[in-house]
């Protein structure tokens, strides 16, 4: 390895644009590939995407969209969600097994970084974070209470005192976002924005446009 690490935020299904990324980036076998999560649902070829990664042998953490689509595997979750029943049906058992081993975060001790999903509580160790919060959190409302939303509250990242940094996903309705010790790439690839990555430790930002919008922001 070269010592270099890429970081991607939410593919969510995004097969050409994830490839398209790799190459625009200058990735190679002999660097790093992390995963931000939510590699899964709501775009075009989920199954590509984790094929890939289990080619790359990418490491990456748990996503709510990819806890979703285990659930639906096993007959469990939102009935509502029938783009997480289709994924199911899509994947095979290699790709089970990879979605089963994504831990709900890595931590590299060599960057200060941490990679997670969603977000961090200020203040609780990153093993002793409720899972609900490493796959969900957003905000603190104006109690300072965690928040799954997006509106009327504070991003967690503006609150995030370090010194460990944080690379994240999961916010496509906030974008980019740059805090003093946070970086968040969910840039809305699936619904028509950009796939972002970010090359650790020097910090450059590559970005692709989607080649179409293809899931309504939620």
């Amino acid at each position: 390895m070269s010592g270099r690490t890429l970081v991607v935020g939410d593919v969510h299904g995004c097969i050409d644009e994830l490839v398209e990324l790799l190459r625009v980036a200058g990735w190679t076998k002999a660097d790093r590939l992390v995963l931000a999560g939510d590699l899964v649902a709501k775009g075009p070829d989920s199954a590509a995407v984790v094929q890939l990664a289990r080619e790359h042998q990418a490491l990456g953490v748990l996503g709510n969209h990819d806890a979703h689509v285990l659930k639906a595997r096993d007959g469990r979750g939102d009935a509502l969600k029938g783009t997480h029943r289709a994924v199911a049906e899509a994947l095979r058992e290699a790709d089970w097994t990879y979605l089963e081993l994504l831990p709900l975060f890595l931590d590299f001790a060599e960057l200060n970084t941490l990679v997670v999903h969603a977000g961090l509580l200020p203040g609780t160790p990153v093993d002793q974070q409720p899972k609900h919060v490493l796959l969900n959190l957003r905000s603190f409302d104006a109690e300072g209470k965690p928040s799954m939303r997006a509106d009327g509250g504070t991003p967690w990242a503006e609150l995030w005192p370090g010194p460990r940094f944080v690379v994240f996903g999961h916010d496509a309705l906030r974008k980019l976002q740059r805090a003093p010790h946070a970086l968040g790439l969910d840039t809305g690839c699936v619904y028509g924005g950009h796939l972002s990555a970010v090359w650790l430790p020097e910090g450059r930002l590559v970005q692709v446009a989607a080649h179409r919008a293809w899931a309504p922001i939620e």
